[in-house]
């Protein structure tokens, strides 16, 4: 097995990995937050939480491997933007992972806040900031920086024909409508699965599973890299 075949079935892998870990994590975190008194929710709800919070992580670490495992295939054909994919994940995952601390540490504050702190309303202003820190990062990071970073790997997956062309482009059309759906929650006009604009994100979530599998099962187009085989 050559070592593109093997890149492809990792990173098919990894992002299945990473959409799988993501999913579980929203389960587990369900509507905590979403809870009038959401302090007592999260105390009341530490063990789901924590389980939250560690696939979160996996789903980060997850995701920027992709880019990671991608670099030195992209960069064979358009180096500056493999190298803005991975510059691009790094950005998104670095508030993925505030995010995620910041679910750690409004979990401390809870259970302070629940254990009946002297100045109850302190832990209140707290945990109303690190809920805004929870959200504002999961607007600018996995929907902002992620159709961003989405854009950028599949107008290199266009260009070089690495996938067929159908693939790229539903990509590019899914990436642009998550950074249309990041937009709008910039702007107050509503984000969550509530959300009536949450169908925005479907298109490209299902690209990236499809994608996934076919390089798990296709790999990549062996014209495009035709001439790297040659030399392997």
């Amino acid at each position: 097995m050559n070592t593109y075949r093997k890149t492809a079935i990792i990173v098919g892998v990894l992002f299945i990995v990473a959409t799988v870990a993501s999913i579980l994590g929203s389960v587990f975190l369900g509507s905590i937050l979403d809870a009038p008194n959401y302090l007592i929710s999260v105390s009341a709800h530490g063990n789901q939480m924590i389980i939250a919070v560690i696939f979160f992580l996996i789903a980060a670490t997850s995701a920027f491997a992709t880019s990671f495992m991608l670099y030195p295939v992209l960069r064979r054909h358009i180096e500056s933007l493999a190298m803005g994919y991975v510059s691009l994940r790094l950005f998104e995952n670095v508030f993925y992972i505030v995010g995620t601390i910041g679910l750690l540490i409004m979990l401390t504050v809870s259970q302070k806040y629940v254990a009946g702190a002297v100045d109850a309303s302190y832990y209140q202003s707290l945990g109303t900031l690190l809920l805004a820190l929870q959200n504002w990062s999961v607007l600018i990071g996995t929907l902002i920086f992620f159709g961003l970073g989405s854009m950028t790997l599949n107008y290199v997956l266009y260009q070089s024909k690495l996938i067929p062309r159908w693939l790229s482009v539903w990509g590019l059309i899914g990436a642009a409508l998550v950074l249309l759906y990041g937009s709008l929650g910039i702007f107050g006009l509503g984000m969550g699965l509530t959300s009536p604009f949450a169908v925005l994100a479907i298109p490209i979530a299902v690209q990236e599973m499809v994608f996934a599998v076919w390089l798990i099962v296709k790999g990549f187009n062996k014209s495009a890299i035709a001439p790297d085989l040659q030399n392997n």
